[in-house]
């Protein structure tokens, strides 16, 4: 896991709240809940997770290059 970023601003398509989160790295984080509208965010299709779609850095699995979430 050398030289992944494991930090990522989120930022809400909604609104345009952006926080920065911490990533999981044993598990995709399918939804995330913005902060200041309280949507509800979902990956986009063909994204494995909410960083891949809504984050500044892609998920750990994909900076690695290998598959997310099985």
């Amino acid at each position: 896991m050398s030289g992944v970023i494991l930090e990522s601003l989120l930022a809400c398509p909604m609104c345009g709240h952006a926080a920065t989160e911490t990533m999981p790295t044993d598990a995709c984080q399918f939804f995330y809940e913005c902060a200041a509208c309280k949507a509800l965010l979902r990956p986009k299709t063909g994204d494995c997770c909410v960083f891949c779609s809504y984050g500044s850095v892609k998920c750990p699995p994909i900076q690695e290059q290998r598959g997310c979430c099985g």
